[in-house]
């Protein structure tokens, strides 16, 4: 399994000593893990060995890092949240969407699976608002692992022990399994671009465009997940580069040329979703460009960069299948699709994913709207989402 970040939540009862054993075989077993207790579970299990054993400083107070909004951010990273133990108290607020301290943020500001481990007294546990939370949390789709019957605090015994952390670890791995894309790429080649390409007018100025390479990286993650040995030509990326892919980093239109054509031959999926200067400057200044006295302004020569898609598209590609991307400011539906229907012909793409950008829409966003235009013209999809849901829409009419 890929390493992922998860997040061990620990709220306030006896065992919260059993985390120590949750968080120590996640760690163990390769996943980068974050401790988030609440104030109670310190009573209980001290921060210097939540911190060894993690790894990580231990996060505990709402109003630390508000600079770099912690509060959402954890929760946000996040690949897989766990809380063990889970109180009757934690549980009841989950229930209700109560954010009161970090813990409560970190689970309502991720979309990862929550896992719960419930641990209370009997008579907690079977009381009807209890039951009432934990189907109500089970409806929302969060997994609940236990709890055992077995010794409890004192002389109790019954239904209410936490479950063993070795139990509690594989059912939140297994969780996070099933909703593992399926490996419908294993054993191919997938070369994809992505960023935007800067073309130098001297050392210090550029023309480019506003492409972060956030839909390509994601394109480039989604196939990695589902198998694929994935190659990510990277042009200038605002965002980090997906794990589990060998990036080839480039700057220039004709870098990137000169890179796409090594890497496509043989690969089995090309995805062109860089966005490239059409233009380059004539020439390149040496020395920074002054701007001189009574200047009116400036003239630049631009002459046209190689169009790569083009170049792909017109050379036999057989048992390769071509993606190309055409960002438009169309504002007309219709208008905007037959663009894209004579971009995919006029480029020799299998298909054309076809998206409206403009000053305020398309660029940098971590969201998108696409259309997938189909070897016969025909729409064969529409997106909408996060760019990775996007990036995995893509890939499933192209598989």
């Amino acid at each position: 399994m890929t390493p992922l970040n998860v997040v061990v939540g620990i709220t306030g009862g006896i065992a919260a000593y059993k985390a120590v054993g949750v968080v120590r075989q996640l760690v163990l077993a390769g996943h980068d893990v974050h401790v988030v207790p609440t104030e109670a579970a310190l009573r209980f299990v001290g921060t210097p060995t939540l911190e060894a054993i993690s790894r990580n400083p231990v996060a505990t107070d709402l109003y630390e890092g508000v600079a770099e909004v912690r509060h959402v951010a954890i929760g946000q990273a996040a690949d897989l949240i766990v809380i063990a133990p889970a109180t009757a108290n934690t549980i009841a607020k989950l229930a209700a969407g109560i954010a009161d301290d970090l813990l409560g943020n970190t689970v309502l500001a991720s979309l990862a699976p929550l896992v719960i481990a419930p641990a209370m007294h009997t008579e907690m546990w079977r009381h009807p608002a209890t039951q009432a939370n934990i189907a109500t949390l089970a409806a929302r789709g969060v997994t609940i692992v236990g709890p055992e019957s077995g010794q409890l605090t004192g002389a109790d015994a019954g239904p209410g022990r936490m479950s063993e952390p070795a139990d509690i670890v594989a059912a939140a791995l297994a969780r996070v399994a099933a909703l593992q894309p399926e490996q419908d790429l294993a054993g191919r080649r997938v070369v994809v671009t992505a960023g935007g390409t800067r073309e130098p007018l001297d050392p210090v100025r550029f023309l480019g465009n506003r492409s972060s390479g956030k839909q390509g990286a994601a394109i480039a993650e989604a196939a990695a997940l589902r198998g694929a040995e994935v190659t990510l030509i990277a042009a200038n990326l605002e965002t980090d580069a997906p794990s589990g892919c060998r990036v080839v980093p480039v700057s220039t239109a004709a870098e990137l040329r000169d890179a796409t054509l090594a890497e496509a031959a043989g690969a089995d999926l090309v995805v062109m979703a860089a966005a490239v200067a059409d233009y380059r400057p004539a020439a390149v200044s040496e020395q920074k460009i002054k701007k001189g006295a009574g200047d009116a302004g400036l003239s630049l020569e631009l002459v046209r960069n190689p169009d790569i898609l083009a170049e792909l598209g017109r050379a036999p590609h057989e048992g390769t299948v071509l993606v190309g991307f055409a960002a438009e400011t169309e504002a007309d539906d219709d208008r905007l699709l037959e663009l894209g229907r004579e971009k995919r012909r006029a480029k020799g793409a299998d298909f054309l994913v076809v998206n409206r950008v403009g000053w305020h829409e398309g660029f940098a966003s971590d969201e998108n709207l696409v259309i997938v235009i189909g070897p016969d013209d025909g729409i064969v999809t529409r997106a909408h989402g996060t760019k990775v849901s996007v990036a995995h829409r893509i890939l499933d009419v192209v598989v």
